[in-house]
């Protein structure tokens, strides 16, 4: 067995055992497609920046150190600029529980917004087939390293240099849209090239928020209960959301990470004493209590109910013309 079998297989037991890739066609796909040609090379951390590993470094024990974390169940940074972090390869164990949580059958029409190594629209292509794949990113490099590294697997899905926020109108419409970037809000095109009855899956505020079309220009859902941290979506709308003012309150209250979420969620909407106060009274609200409503042109989070007291809106994107 080569090494990079045994290291998938370690990988597929890993990610099984926390309760993932139930369904046999994504734990075949998280088999069978080989992540390491997704990551040629990678950065980790270390003292004063980052060290770059790849798998044609001339030194064995590096390319064996390489190897072995393209196997981790962890992410990897992938592209760096300036020293910031504009791509990745998510965490293996994230993207079954957000593949899975999108309820694929067979023949469904997925578009992925940020292309990202091309790794999680490998993964699509094995479990429905290149036809039936677009994955959209904003940088060029991106998705021509994207292009290549899934060539070099075996996969054609159509590859697009865009704007995320735009969605793909030429190859909608879409069962599914599964974003692995975070929003500040829902673009409301995405809804629009869907069908009704699709889902939407994106990470906002530091959840996944999943929603239901169940019309034009109306979707609606909730938050799942994992925690989701993913490199901003670049492109239309995408400036930044405020950073809320946490100064005075309980350091606690500051420091646990779903009041973080909380704050995330309601910045700029909601006053963060407010927030800390609706933390109290609410008995510390867990993520899958919170949604997001998209309702012809407006959207807002909510507390329990849609319609009840505890609602907000959120940073709307703006709209392409003919999209509602």
């Amino acid at each position: 067995m080569s090494a990079d079998l045994a290291l998938r297989r370690a990988l597929v037991r890993e990610i099984a055992a926390g309760g993932e890739l139930a369904d046999p066609a994504w734990r075949a796909a998280f088999e069978d497609v080989p992540r390491h040609l997704f990551v040629p090379y990678y950065y980790e951390g270390a003292p004063g920046g980052h060290v770059r590993l790849w798998g044609e470094d001339p030194d064995p024990e590096r390319r064996e150190r390489w190897l072995t974390g393209a196997y981790a169940d962890a992410p990897l940074a992938t592209r760096m600029r300036d020293g910031d972090l504009v791509s990745s390869s998510s965490q293996p164990s994230l993207m079954a529980r957000m593949l899975e949580a999108l309820e694929i059958r067979d023949g469904d029409e997925v578009l992925e917004v940020g292309a990202g190594t091309g790794y999680n629209a490998a993964l699509l292509c094995h479990r429905l087939g290149e036809e039936n794949v677009t994955t959209v990113d904003l940088d060029p490099e991106i998705t021509e390293s994207a292009r290549a590294h899934l060539a070099a697997a075996g996969y054609h899905p159509a590859v697009i240099t865009g704007d995320g926020a735009r969605g793909a109108p030429s190859r909608a419409p879409f069962d599914k849209i599964i974003a692995t970037c975070t929003v500040g809000s829902v673009p409301y095109d995405w809804p629009a090239q869907c069908r009704t009855g699709a889902l939407i899956l994106a990470p906002l505020a530091t959840g996944l928020i999943r929603l239901r079309v169940t019309g034009p220009g109306h979707a609606e859902g909730r938050f799942l209960h994992t925690p989701a941290y993913f490199v901003p979506l670049r492109g239309t709308g995408s400036q930044n959301r405020p950073v809320p003012y946490a100064g005075g309150l309980p350091r606690a209250s500051v420091a646990n990470e779903l009041f973080r979420f909380l704050l995330e969620l309601t910045a700029g909407s909601l006053d963060p004493y407010e927030a800390h106060a609706l933390w109290q009274r609410e008995q510390r609200p867990r993520r899958e209590r919170f949604g997001v409503t998209v309702d012809d042109g407006t959207q807002w989070a909510w507390l329990d109910d849609p319609q009840g007291p505890y609602a907000w809106p959120l940073r709307e994107w703006p709209v392409s013309p003919g999209a509602r």
